[in-house]
């Protein structure tokens, strides 16, 4: 099992790069399942059903997302009918939508999690209790188990990683917007890494206007942040392969395409 993950897509830029380049990606790849995080491709806040259901028809399979899921309010019109998005499953009791979902590949089964951190970040449920639920859920179906983990810090994303080695499948890091490069399998079989990175502005920060957030720095004044839409782009992906009947990780590779990193078929 081959699954491919598009880190944090940001904006119109970001999904012109995961239009142009899924395709490509998925015939050099060949991957069985394609997940993007979506949480960041509405204008850099949220997502809408129209971008949905285009990463949908692009080719992915499953959609998570993050911290900035109600964003867009619209959503609550239709997450409930959103098959295949997921947000982080450790959101308190009673917000809408799901936290977890299978995909079923050749009569492969392998489930998809989304959770997300607790430091720097809004308060939710505790997500190491959360993922010991999910993953016990998951293992009445499946071994292949795949966790993006929406976090700020670096070491709760370690730790998460560590915890659920050996019963999970991968653990990828979102939301930091840098990629990461500390991919590995750990002793148990987990893949993992500790931001996979973002997808849209390569001349920005964080993919929003440079000069903004300079001046952010300089004076400690409130300032308004615009995804910059000219300029250079980049994609950050994540390639895991996966032996099917033990869940176990046999192979990772970090994807990065820009013009310092151009993309090779």
């Amino acid at each position: 099992m081959k699954i491919l993950f598009i880190g944090d897509v940001v904006g119109s830029p970001g999904r012109d790069m995961v239009q142009e380049y899924l395709p490509k990606l998925k015939e050099k790849h060949r991957p069985n399942i394609t997940i993007i995080n979506g949480e960041n491709a509405a204008s850099g806040k949220g997502i809408n059903e129209k971008i949905y259901k285009q990463f949908l028809e692009w080719g992915a399979q499953v959609i998570t997302m993050g911290n900035h899921t109600w964003d867009k309010k619209e959503i609550f019109d239709f997450i409930d009918d959103a098959k295949y998005m997921i947000r982080p499953a450790n959101f308190p009791e009673g917000n809408p939508g799901k936290g977890m979902v299978f995909i079923n590949i050749n009569g492969i089964e392998v489930a998809v999690i989304n959770l997300q951190g607790r430091t720097f970040l809004p308060t939710g449920d505790d997500p190491f209790r959360k993922a010991d639920e999910l993953i016990k859920e998951a293992k009445k179906r499946t071994d292949i188990i795949f966790v993006d983990f929406h976090g700020e810090a670096t070491s709760e994303k370690q730790a998460m990683g560590w915890y659920v080695d050996g019963r999970v499948s991968a653990v990828v890091g979102t939301h930091t917007h840098t990629q990461t490069a500390d991919e590995r399998i750990l002793p148990e079989g987990c893949a993992y890494i500790s931001d996979v990175g973002m997808t849209g502005p390569y001349d920005g920060i964080l993919g929003v206007e440079r000069d903004a957030v300079i001046k952010r720095f300089l004076t400690s004044m409130p300032v308004r942040f615009e995804i910059t839409k000219k300029g250079r782009t980049q994609l950050n992906g994540f390639l895991v392969t996966i032996e099917n009947k033990s869940g176990k990780a046999t192979n990772v590779e970090r994807i990065l395409i820009n013009d310092d990193h151009p993309f090779f078929g």
